[in-house]
């Protein structure tokens, strides 16, 4: 997916983290998310609509292989790996630079 692709962009900002500028990616990355999104944990509370946690291990693995592992929604059992196209690698270098884990899509 290429900047230019998708329709008019989205603004992803790091949630309470005035000093980071926001990324801008492309409309379509309002459902690429779920792929970089994180469940809560135990004790954590749901996020309001819009935001999103971001695991930190994670962000080194997409980083570091430029993959994404995705697993079927009807099938746990099957997983694929998917390289990152070049504006997701913007996005989770923006997150590593930035030690973010938490964004906003707005």
């Amino acid at each position: 997916m290429n900047s230019d692709q998708g329709g008019l962009p989205v603004r992803v900002s790091a949630v309470g983290r005035l000093d980071v500028p926001p990324c801008a990616m492309p409309s379509r990355f309002r459902t690429d998310i779920a792929y970089f999104s994180s469940p809560a944990g135990p004790g954590e509370q749901r996020l309001p609509a819009g935001e999103y946690r971001i695991d930190s291990a994670s962000v080194s693995d997409w980083v570091e292989s430029g993959v994404l592992t995705l697993v079927s929604p009807l099938d746990a059992t099957h997983a694929a790996d998917v390289e990152i196209t070049e504006d997701q690698e913007r996005f989770v270098h923006w997150l590593r630079d930035h030690s973010i884990d938490r964004v906003r899509i707005d």
